[in-house]
């Protein structure tokens, strides 16, 4: 092999040069849009985080609000039970009456009426001095029942000065027929 002239030398090392700048543009191209497709990628998944983020805060700001509600009505609908709610109500209103110092008359339970959505309406006649009564009346909603009060009749108890009767009506909601029906198909 002879000996490459200056000239020669010279060109081969522009041509290397060349070529170099080359291989490394092209690597620079392919190593910048791989960056820029992570970087979209990235930027997707970060969206998608905040949005289920978001999603997430929602049902929580619905779920403290559940659970605010249980507590101030003191009702927890995972107790109840169908067959025993009415029993079980009737009995938790009986014993607010007496702790409120109110004598409790007869006491009425009846089948819901059709079409409505409860389990039974109770009925039952009371008589205490007027605070106690409204005390009562306040008391109905903490019971942990879902409890409807229709009617309240007060009247003045002939026989005791400074008491009052109050005759009752009392409805018990059933909670599975509340749940949200599905809308028709129109």
């Amino acid at each position: 092999m002879r000996p490459l002239t200056t000239r020669e030398q010279r060109t081969v090392r522009i041509g290397a040069a060349v070529l170099g700048i080359y291989l490394v543009a092209l690597g620079g191209w392919k190593i910048a849009r791989f960056c820029e497709r992570k970087r979209v990628e990235y930027t997707r998944l970060v969206q998608e985080a905040q949005a289920l983020k978001q999603q997430i805060h929602t049902y929580q700001s619905k779920a403290d609000a559940v659970k605010k509600l249980m507590e101030s009505f003191k009702l927890d609908p995972a107790r109840l039970s169908r067959t025993t709610m009415v029993a079980e109500a009737s009995a938790a209103i009986q014993r607010a009456a007496a702790t409120s110092g109110i004598a409790v008359g007869p006491i009425r339970e009846s089948p819901a009426r059709q079409g409505n959505k409860e389990l039974a309406t109770v009925q039952l006649e009371a008589t205490g001095p007027p605070p106690a009564v409204t005390s009562l009346l306040g008391r109905l909603e903490t019971l942990g029942f879902p409890l409807i009060i229709e009617s309240v009749q007060m009247t003045a108890e002939p026989m005791r000065p400074g008491a009052v009767k109050m005759s009752l009506t009392i409805v018990i909601l059933d909670f599975d027929q509340w749940k949200k029906e599905e809308a028709p198909h129109a």
